[in-house]
């Protein structure tokens, strides 16, 4: 059996470099359950729901009626969604993790995240280099996502990409753009760029990553669509600002 705790070591290495892949962590059976019912909600359209033409990211068509226009981005709300992802999002095995990097009480957010990404081969946009809490309005920076791959995640099929120890880096507005993507063009970019590393998934492992670490995806470029279940979660006493898109939602509390 797993245990439901980040060694002394492995703690060490999500500090240095942002993030830490565990392997293994959801079992295969359930993992297969969850994409059954997310291919189930996607072919429905069970709202609620993000489009590729919603966030007009590189290679996302150009309109909900242009060519690919109806393709979605992620299934939203997935805490909501189903009790499939609703108990795995509470699980003992991601709770006493995340209590040992957020501390004693940790809430779920579900605002931010709580989706089932789905990458579809045909009109999958590119996500650039970006950090998750350019548009997250806490009191302190300090969330932390957990991404579960339900099936194979590759360069090819489009695996998040990231930059580690990022998290840590201060950065100037210079090399960012307007949007608070990452810019390729400066040198220190480059050097930076250089370090990038594929989180490439079996079914059942689980990233989980610091809401400052760059990250960035590619288009899907197999023959079936990618289903990931992602949440992010925040320590208690780090609230939303009020008035914010972040306060949109009450938190979810882990149990002990």
């Amino acid at each position: 059996m797993t245990p439901h705790f980040f060694t002394t070591t492995e703690l060490a290495q999500f500090q240095r470099d942002g993030y830490l892949i565990v392997r293994g962590l959801a079992a295969a059976e359930l993992c297969e359950r969850m994409k059954r019912r997310a291919q189930e909600h996607l072919a429905a359209e069970t709202a609620p729901l993000e489009y590729e033409a919603d966030v007009k990211y590189p290679g996302a068509p150009a309109a909900l009626d242009a060519p690919g226009g109806r393709t979605v981005r992620r299934l939203l709300q997935a805490y909501a969604r189903d009790p499939l992802f609703r108990d795995w999002a509470t699980s003992h095995e991601i709770a006493g993790r995340l209590r040992q990097l957020l501390g004693p009480q940790a809430e779920l957010s579900q605002t931010h995240h709580n989706c089932i990404m789905t990458k579809d081969p045909g009109y999958s946009s590119i996500t650039s280099w970006h950090r998750d809490i350019r548009y997250w309005s806490f009191e302190k920076p300090g969330l932390v996502s957990v991404w579960l791959a339900l099936g194979r995640e590759h360069y090819k099929n489009g695996c998040l990409l990231l930059l580690p120890g990022s998290h840590a880096m201060e950065f100037r507005p210079d090399q960012l753009d307007a949007a608070q993507f990452l810019r390729t063009e400066p040198d220190e970019n480059r050097d930076l760029l250089r370090a990038q590393i594929a989180a490439e998934l079996e079914p059942g492992d689980v990233l989980f990553f610091h809401c400052s670490l760059f990250h960035a995806a590619g288009h899907n470029q197999s023959a079936d669509t990618k289903f990931s279940l992602v949440f992010t979660y925040h320590a208690s006493s780090n609230r939303p600002l009020p008035g914010t898109r972040s306060a949109a939602l009450p938190g979810i509390a882990l149990l002990p």
